[in-house]
């Protein structure tokens, strides 16, 4: 079947797939492999089909998407990219988490291994290998809700340019990406994991003490911390950090990556001189319930007020000792 010769309807978002899958199957990319079309996925070729651009300075008004009813089916889906940009764009949990599960239902249980000894001793022939165990959880992976409802009249907005919309949405997944950060930084807190404390030396962490911190991950590497600003703030005005040859990372890219190759992420609840350092590889899984979730029937027949944008997610921690947690405390 040829693309332009798709009816595109409601129901291709009710299939158990993502809208682009379900194209995907009606039109494949692989039969334009040597064509103009090839790089574009199912979705994009509806795009060119109808010949709407949403983005660059030529981009075309909303009202675009609802030409044609076929045409219209491609909103929600245009809504769930844009959103994941701004979930992309900034701090997002994906930073974080080792893996990502995708689930089709609303229980899940993780699994965890029961002996955290991973060192490695010579065996000798015939001798039993040590035995590694790896179980069910017992407790449920807690799942949570994360949205944005979209209150805008279509007649406020359908002259309007998609790529000015675009930005828009992609604010909406900037929100929805911080909490979702937020939530998997309580996930590592209610773990119940051994604290570490320093001293501090003035005001603020010393080098030294970083370099403590990360030698206490082996055989785990310290790639990954999670600040609060207060605590982010005094570890990037250490002097090995700022200097600026260490810091042509920040300055080249606005990366927060110390000479250690430590990523900081900062943690917007701001508690006081608390950092929790992360091998990010072990420490964490993210789990998610479908994708990006939008009333699609809403989208589609222009009602956009109060159509919701959201995406449930939980997290479950893989390895204890892949987590810890430092609170900087006075002398």
């Amino acid at each position: 079947m040829a693309f332009d010769n798709i009816r595109l309807e409601k129901g291709l978002y009710t299939t158990g797939k993502s809208f682009t899958q379900a194209l995907e199957e009606l039109d494949p990319s692989e039969n334009y492999v040597g064509t103009s079309l090839e790089g574009l996925d199912a979705y994009e070729r509806q795009l060119k089909r109808f010949d709407i651009k949403v983005s660059g300075v030529n981009s075309d008004p909303v009202a675009k998407f609802f030409a044609t009813t076929d045409s219209a089916a491609l909103f929600p889906e245009y809504v769930s990219r844009a959103v994941h940009l701004g979930i992309e764009n900034g701090y997002s949990a994906n930073d974080i988490v080792a893996t990502t599960t995708q689930i089709d239902s609303l229980d899940y249980r993780s699994i965890f291994c029961e002996d955290m000894d991973f060192t490695l001793q010579e065996v000798e022939e015939g001798a039993t290998l040590p035995e590694l165990t790896i179980s069910l959880n017992d407790k449920l992976t807690e799942l949570k809700k994360h949205g944005r409802m979209l209150v805008a009249s279509y007649e406020a907005i359908k002259y309007q340019k998609l790529d000015l919309f675009t930005t828009m949405l992609k604010k909406i997944g900037d929100s929805i990406a911080a909490s979702e950060f937020e939530q998997a930084v309580v996930a590592i807190s209610k773990s119940d994991l051994p604290i570490q404390n320093f001293e501090m030396q003035g005001d603020a962490i010393t080098y030294n003490q970083l370099i403590q911190f990360w030698a206490s991950f082996l055989p785990y590497k310290l790639n990954t911390v999670v600040a609060s600003k207060t605590m982010l703030t005094n570890i990037l005005c250490i002097p090995e950090i700022s200097d600026s040859l260490k810091g042509n990372e920040l300055i080249s890219s606005g990366n927060l990556i110390s000479p250690l190759g430590i990523n900081f992420f900062c943690y917007g609840r701001d508690e006081d001189n608390v950092m929790v350092g992360i091998d990010k590889n072990y420490a964490l899984e993210k789990v998610q319930a479908g994708g990006i979730i939008t009333e699609f029937d809403k989208l589609i027949d222009r009602q956009l007020e109060r159509a919701t944008i959201s995406t449930i997610v939980g997290f479950s921690v893989l390895y204890e000792d892949a987590i810890k947690t430092v609170i900087m405390g006075g002398n």
